[in-house]
């Protein structure tokens, strides 16, 4: 009894070519991302639009870019060369990991709590190769990273991430943020809604979590002024231009002439690290989840990984 051939499959290599080709916005610059020829690349992905029969990119003035059919093949295209690599990373034993680990970060995150646990996990793991991403622009931020295939953990705010396996970590205070000569005496909400409030850009997590809190309680958005670099922000409001409200990370060295103080009624971000489900059993990073946690509970003495808001390791304070 015949059958029926089996239809084409694309190749490995060839969806490696869509997805780097989407990512860089150039046939040129994918082929040097990969080392490859830009002739070998246009036909590796020419192949794969005949197999589809609809062409799978487009030129624009602004670069190449995915058609709808794109977009959608490229989902698929990410899990399809993530779950080649991981055959090889789910054999491997906890103890003699190699290969590369790329985590997402927002910067205070991956510039006061990451560095000990990436240290960490070299002198175990002298194999793997550990790579940190800025996950605070647009173009790298965490969480799309982490769904695209760009990273394969991420640092993200629990409870605003569906869909994701999540380990929480630690919770990070948000602070008023105001000039020095202030004094200390507690913020109030009133206070809040008198003057300009400086803010990280819309997109931010952290400019929708204080927005939510604002309009939670009441305070006027109508002197909102966004910028996205904390320095400028911070730099504004020792001058005397304005307040602020940043977790306490992004505060840590508090630069002077300025003044820190809790929100009225509190607020916090619970951040977790974040990795694909069907990802969360493999050895490389069930290993950095571990010593991630493991190095965040030692930096609390006596206190679990996660504290309760206001709570805090004394180093960073």
């Amino acid at each position: 009894m015949s059958r029926d051939p089996a239809p084409p499959t694309p190749t490995l290599s060839q969806l490696r070519a869509l997805i780097a080709v989407a990512q860089a916005g150039s046939f040129g610059e994918a082929a040097a991302e990969l080392g490859v020829s830009q002739s070998s690349l246009s036909e590796a992905v020419g192949r794969l639009e005949a197999m589809t029969g609809r062409p799978l990119l487009r030129r624009t003035p602004g670069g190449t870019v995915a058609t709808a059919a794109g977009e959608r093949v490229l989902a698929h295209a990410r899990a399809a060369v993530q779950a080649a690599g991981d055959v090889l990373l789910a054999a491997q034993d906890s103890g003699e990991l190699s290969g590369t680990l790329r985590v997402a970060a927002y910067r205070s995150v991956a510039t006061h709590l990451l560095p000990p646990a990436l240290a960490t996990f070299r002198r175990a793991h002298p194999g793997v190769r550990t790579v940190l991403l800025d996950g605070d622009t647009e173009e790298t931020d965490a969480e799309l990273a982490l769904r695209t295939g760009r990273a394969d953990a991420a640092v993200v705010v629990q409870g605003h991430t569906p869909g994701l396996h999540l380990t929480p970590l630690v919770y990070d205070e948000y602070l008023f943020v105001a000039p020095a000569a202030r004094g200390d005496h507690p913020a109030t909400l009133e206070e809040l809604s008198g003057q300009t409030l400086f803010l990280p850009p819309g997109r931010d997590q952290c400019h929708r979590l204080v927005r939510q809190y604002l309009e939670r309680e009441g305070v006027s958005l109508s002197g909102l002024t966004e910028n996205p670099q904390d320095s400028v922000i911070l730099g504004m409001v020792a001058h005397g231009l304005g307040v602020t409200i940043l977790p306490r990370l992004a505060l840590h060295p508090l630069p002077g002439g300025l003044v820190s103080l809790p929100l009225p009624g509190g607020l916090s971000r619970p951040l977790a690290l974040a990795v694909l489900p069907w990802r969360a059993h493999l050895p490389l990073l069930r290993a950095f989840t571990d010593t991630l946690t493991r190095t965040l509970a030692a930096r609390v003495p006596g206190g679990p990984p996660t504290p309760p808001p206001g709570a805090w390791p004394p180093a960073l304070h």
